[in-house]
C-alpha cells in the first residue's frame, strides 16, 4: 500500500513516516507540506491513500482533496487533523474524503483504518461520527453566526463576490460555507435557501 503524507508540521509528517514504514504492507512514497505539492506528488507517484491535514499555508487540505478526487477518484483520502468542528468535517466529506481521523489517533489504530479505507470502507473517528449523527436543532438556530450572516445576504440576493466583500472573507470561504448551509438545511440551491430563510423569519 503506497501512502502519501500531507502536513505542514515536520514533526507530524516525519513521525508518521517513521511509524507507518514499520508496517510490512505500507510504503510511504512521499510527503508534502501543502495541497499544491500533494497534487504534484499524486501525479508522480499515484498513492493508494493520502493522510491529509486540513489547515496548511497555500492550498488547504479541503481544496487539495477536491482537486485530487476530480483527477484521480481512485485515490483514497483520509483527513487527519486536530480540528473537530463540524464545519471542517462536512467540508472534507463534501470534497470527497472517505475518512476523517484526529491526530490523537494511535498509529496502530491508524494503520488499521488506512487498510479499511483502501479496501473500500469509509472511516470516521468515533468523536467525528458523534458530531455528525447528533440530532440537530431545526431551523436557523443550528447555523453558526457566520453561516447566518451569509444566509441572510444570500436571501437578500447578494452574489458570492458581494458577500465576500461585505464580510471581508474570500469567495472560496463563501462557497464552502454555502455548501455547509445547503447540507445542514437540506435544500438544493440558493433560491430554495432564500425561500427557506424568509419562511423562517
Amino acid at each position: 500500500m503506497k501512502i502519501l503524507i500531507v502536513d505542514d508540521d515536520p514533526l507530524v509528517y516525519q513521525s508518521l513516516q517513521v511509524l507507518l514504514t514499520r508496517e510490512k504492507d505500507m510504503e510511504v512514497i512521499g510527503t508534502a507540506n501543502d495541497g499544491a505539492l500533494a497534487i504534484e506528488k499524486c501525479e508522480q507517484a499515484q498513492p493508494d491513500a493520502i493522510l491529509m491535514d486540513i489547515r496548511m499555508p497555500g492550498m488547504d487540505g479541503i481544496q487539495a482533496t477536491r482537486e485530487i478526487k476530480e483527477r484521480w477518484p481512485h485515490i483514497r483520502i483520509m483527513m487527519l487533523t486536530t480540528f473537530e468542528d463540524e464545519q471542517n468535517i462536512r467540508l472534507a466529506l463534501l470534497a470527497g474524503a472517505e475518512g476523517y481521523l484526529l491526530k490523537s489517533t494511535q498509529v496502530s489504530s491508524m494503520s488499521e483504518q488506512l487498510r479499511a479505507l483502501v479496501s473500500g470502507s469509509s472511516v470516521l473517528d468515533a468523536e467525528v461520527l458523534k458530531k455528525l449523527t447528533q440530532p440537530e436543532k431545526q431551523g436557523l438556530s443550528e447555523l453558526t453566526p457566520r453561516e447566518n450572516d451569509i444566509l441572510e445576504l444570500v436571501a437578500q440576493g447578494f452574489s458570492n463576490r458581494e458577500i465576500a466583500k461585505q464580510l471581508f472573507i474570500s469567495e472560496g470561504t463563501v462557497r464552502n460555507t454555502l455548501s455547509i448551509i445547503l447540507d445542514k438545511l437540506q435544500v438544493r440551491d440558493r433560491t430554495q435557501l432564500a425561500i427557506y430563510y424568509w419562511k423562517k423569519k
